[in-house]
């Protein structure tokens, strides 16, 4: 662009006005003093002002054209964000980007999502699964959407390698390789390598023969076509889901190597527990866990048990010797139930015969040990009896039986997957209850090394153990009985022994060496309830046992019953290492969080 008229005009009258001084020697006003006329500055001024107008002019167009540049080059690179709400959608929407935060916008989306074990026929099962029905509906050839986690993700140039999760150990390949003229190539090779372990992913493509031998599916890949973010995970995760699902074993060799696994600890995994379970046996662990409930509540139904709801606010202890929560209730205070003991028994009294529950059961006990928990799951029943607690007995047999021969049979998978972590062999038991006595106990335990005194105390864990191995030994099972508990060391409302009231028609029960359940004939006589509350020391009134014990008042029919803790069955029934692995958030002493 050419200067303003005005701004030329003054620069050639200037330059005239020299020009007559240099032609003819006549000096122009003002010149004798050699100071510039008003017009000279004029001129020199508005020249000044025409060469910075320009400098800028042409700084500002440069501005703009790097501006434009950058504008072009940042929407040609950028992916926004997609929402999908059907199949006529997909022509419209780029092959890649994360969803707008997914509001229940559609009821149909005319997709279904495959879960990859209903994918290929040659599914990588652990050693000792199953191996029926492995073939999946979806095969070479088949186009599917998945919606998983992103396992790991290996991106190079036009090149990508994802694995797919879903569910805790279902994994398969998903492959991008960029064509040459693909006008969305170069923009799909950059979402890929933008995304970050564990997100969720929703990916479509199309199945194909493959060899991949570190998936669950070895035989097949999905070629991808389309991949959407539907939940990023931050890059920078607590730990990794790989690092968490190695054994011990695993992590310990590779400790003299130039890459040793990290070994993490407890603390940091219950720290971040969603982690911890989303490793295969993590995850598993809680689905056997949720087996044990369902069996349990398969074998007391057949029995003819009515399942209950007890209360968990009580106006006073439900075990006596065991810790309890209080806190206020409305100005009184009041206890978290350490049982639902009393309450079953009152279910008796009401004309229910046979009860049970799955609850939870709250105990105080500063017991920081790798088997005892603050909170646990309470398997519990309790039945009239006819004449004998072995009636009990019999229907906990059976129950236990159903539970373990059907962990074996039908949750094949689960117990494949949380071994390849943790080492455990299938539980031994015999036909029929194996029931030791007290007396036989403590001859066992007393030839084995043990100093038992008066033989009138609890066992301790030693004892258990060594008890437990000797039972394995002679009677070839893993799970048995102890009756006959001395009378000081059980609860007020168990029934004493009707030939020697040191001792009671109580009973433990052993898994691998350790107790996981403890019951007895209940103390159903008001008076003798009231003498076995007398020599405990416990006032009725006071524990809030007044309409407990009037219930019995009212007449009520023989019973026994037990209570067994789930944590620990799964803890046992697996090998883990600590119950805390068999609860989805654990209560103790020291955590009350997550």
């Amino acid at each position: 662009r050419r200067p303003p008229a005005a701004a030329r005009r003054a620069a050639r009258a200037a330059w005239h006005s020299a020009g007559t001084v240099r032609l003819f020697g006549v000096p122009p006003p003002g010149a004798e003093t050699g100071e510039k006329t008003e017009e000279e500055k004029a001129a020199l001024k508005a020249a000044r002002e025409a060469r910075k107008a320009e400098k800028e002019r042409a700084a500002a167009e440069k501005k703009l054209k790097k501006a434009a540049k950058a504008a072009a080059e940042e929407a040609a690179n950028r992916i926004d964000d997609v929402v999908y709400l059907s199949p006529s959608d997909v022509d419209t929407l780029p092959p890649y980007g994360d969803y707008e935060v997914v509001q229940s916008r559609t009821r149909d989306a005319g997709r279904t999502f495959v879960p990859v074990s209903d994918i290929g026929c040659s599914v990588d099962e652990p050693e000792g699964a199953d191996e029926e029905g492995l073939c999946g509906t979806y095969g070479e050839g088949d186009t599917v959407w998945i919606r998983g986690r992103l396992s790991s993700a290996r991106v190079k140039g036009g090149s990508a390698f994802l694995v797919l999760r879903t569910g805790p150990s279902d994994t398969i390949q998903a492959v991008f390789f960029k064509e040459k003229g693909d006008p969305d190539g170069p923009k799909m090779a950059k979402y890929l390598k933008s995304l970050t372990v564990e997100s969720v992913v929703d990916v479509y493509g199309t199945l194909a023969s493959a060899e991949v031998k570190s998936c669950s599916v070895p035989d097949l890949e999905l070629k991808i076509a389309r991949v959407h973010t539907v939940s990023r995970a931050a890059a920078q995760l607590p730990f990794l889901v790989e690092d968490a699902a190695r054994s011990s074993a695993e992590v310990e060799a590779s400790q003299g190597t130039d890459r040793p696994f990290p070994n993490l600890g407890q603390e940091l995994r219950l720290d971040h527990r969603w982690m911890d379970l989303r490793t295969p046996a993590g995850n598993s662990i809680i689905r056997v866990r949720a087996a044990c409930t369902k069996l349990f509540r398969e074998a007391l139904d057949a029995e003819g048990f009515i399942e209950i709801s007890t209360p968990k606010l009580i106006m006073g202890e439900s075990e006596s010797g065991a810790g309890v929560f209080t806190t206020d209730y409305f100005g009184r205070t009041a206890c978290l139930a350490q049982s639902p003991q009393l309450y079953k028994q009152m279910a008796i009294s009401s004309d229910l015969p046979r009860v049970f529950e799955v609850g939870p059961v709250f105990r105080a006990e500063n017991s920081n040990t790798r088997r005892h928990l603050c909170e646990f799951t309470g398997l519990d029943f309790e039945m009239a009896m006819d004449e004998h607690y072995d009636e009990a007995l019999g229907v906990a047999h059976r129950m236990f039986r159903h539970m373990f021969e059907g962990l074996e049979t039908r949750y094949t998978k689960e117990l494949a997957t949380v071994r390849t972590q943790y080492h455990s062999e299938p539980v031994t038991f015999t036909d029929e209850p194996c029931v030791l006595h007290w007396p036989e106990a403590m001859e066992i335990l007393t030839g084995a090394g043990f100093d038992v005194g008066d033989g009138l105390q609890d066992l301790t864990g030693a004892q258990e153990l060594a008890l437990g191995a000797a039972v394995k030994e002679k009677y070839g099972t893993d799970f048995f009985m102890l009756d006959r508990y001395p009378s000081a060391i059980r609860p007020f409302y168990t029934m004493p022994c009707h030939d020697d009231p040191t001792f009671s028609n109580s009973y433990d029960m052993f898994l691998r060496g350790q107790e996981i359940c403890s019951g007895a004939q209940r103390c159903h006589d008001p008076e003798m309830l009231l003498q076995r509350l007398e020599e405990k020391g416990i006032e009725p009134e006071g524990a809030g046992l007044g309409p407990y014990i009037e219930s019995f008042k009212c007449g009520v029919f023989p019973h026994a019953g037990a209570g067994i803790g789930l944590e620990r069955v799964v803890f046992l029934y697996l090998g883990l290492d600590n119950v805390r692995k068999a609860s989805l958030f654990p209560r103790d002493p020291n955590r009350c969080t997550p």
